[in-house]
């Protein structure tokens, strides 16, 4: 069997944890416009279906009239103002979601180009994990994985061992 390879690290790490957890026969509503990711999801054998772009701040419907086995929310929380708000309103129960972690030797990331493509939050795992306790979801499992670049500098050194990327498998409490 060959190993087939992607444009990233975080897509390569994306795709193995949710593997780990979720079976191609689940169908999957993934919180997002259609991305490469999504699309890399359909390729592997996934039903995926995207949100449509709503502001999931303030509407909720998609995750609320959605009847799908699993919710993805890949590289989304950090954008929202109120991240605690739709997760209290997943209907399936079952989440696979990823984070830029924060990094005390970056600022939060801000588009200079992109007004929309800004990071409210960049979390510490224990703060997500926080989170997801006080929206009634139980951690299965995690895992976290840096994103070194090829530049040369403090901060790239740094970027070689410190985690960059924290995903979970979680599972709703009843």
């Amino acid at each position: 069997m060959y190993e087939k390879t992607y444009p990233s690290k975080r897509f390569q790490h994306t795709l193995s944890f949710l593997q780990k957890h979720i079976s191609t026969d689940e169908s999957i509503l993934d919180l997002g416009v259609e991305n490469p990711f999504s699309k890399i999801m359909t390729a592997e054998g996934y039903q995926v279906k995207n949100t449509t772009g709503e502001d999931l701040d303030v509407d909720f419907s998609s995750v609320q009239n959605s009847n799908t086995d699993v919710v993805t929310a890949f590289e989304i929380f950090e954008h929202l103002l109120a991240p605690f708000n739709v997760l209290r309103e997943i209907k399936a129960n079952r989440l696979v979601a990823s984070i830029p972690m924060r990094l005390w030797f970056s600022p939060a990331y801000k588009s200079k180009t992109d007004p929309w493509d800004r990071h409210y939050h960049e979390f510490e795992d224990w703060q997500f994990d926080w989170l997801l306790e006080k929206t009634s979801w139980a951690i299965k499992d995690r895992a976290k994985w840096t994103n070194p670049v090829n530049k040369i500098g403090i901060r790239p050194l740094l970027r070689s061992f410190t985690p960059r990327y924290y995903i979970v498998y979680a599972e709703r409490i009843n």
